[in-house]
């Protein structure tokens, strides 16, 4: 059995056009002065470095808490029958609500079908099913 070797030079590196382009020339661009202006590229000892841990901040997640209700995977289907994954959101709402016992608004994030929800067996009994505490918002 033959071997065969392939032999491909790589062309010298003044033969290959240039990656960066001169200061003068980079500054024509039009998007180095517009978008990047007055922005500093190169970190510095001072900067603050980034946390590595995302276990102590808060997300806002997309779910309804009263009803535990979360985004949805479902597929986009074409004309062609062509099927792509895509995520069906659930309809989330601020709301101010009047809480009766507390005789105060209470501001939530809520689904619209929590809405309805609370509207027809009242936020007391939704809030206490789902193991809401209302005092505390």
């Amino acid at each position: 059995m033959a071997t065969m070797l392939c032999s491909y030079a790589m062309p010298a590196a003044s033969a290959r056009a240039p990656l960066l382009r001169s200061n003068a020339s980079a500054t024509s661009l039009g998007f180095a002065t517009s978008q990047l202006a007055g922005l500093s590229l190169g970190l510095t000892a001072a900067a603050a470095p980034l946390p590595l841990s995302t276990k102590h901040t808060i997300v806002a997640r997309r779910i309804c808490p009263f009803l535990e209700k979360k985004t949805n995977r479902a597929n986009k289907v074409s004309f062609s029958n062509h099927k792509t994954k895509k995520q069906q959101f659930v309809n989330l709402q601020y709301k101010k609500l009047w809480w009766e016992a507390g005789k105060r608004y209470v501001k939530l994030r809520l689904s619209t079908k929590a809405l309805k929800t609370i509207e027809k067996h009242g936020l007391d009994a939704v809030a206490k099913k789902a193991g809401i505490d209302l005092n505390k918002k």
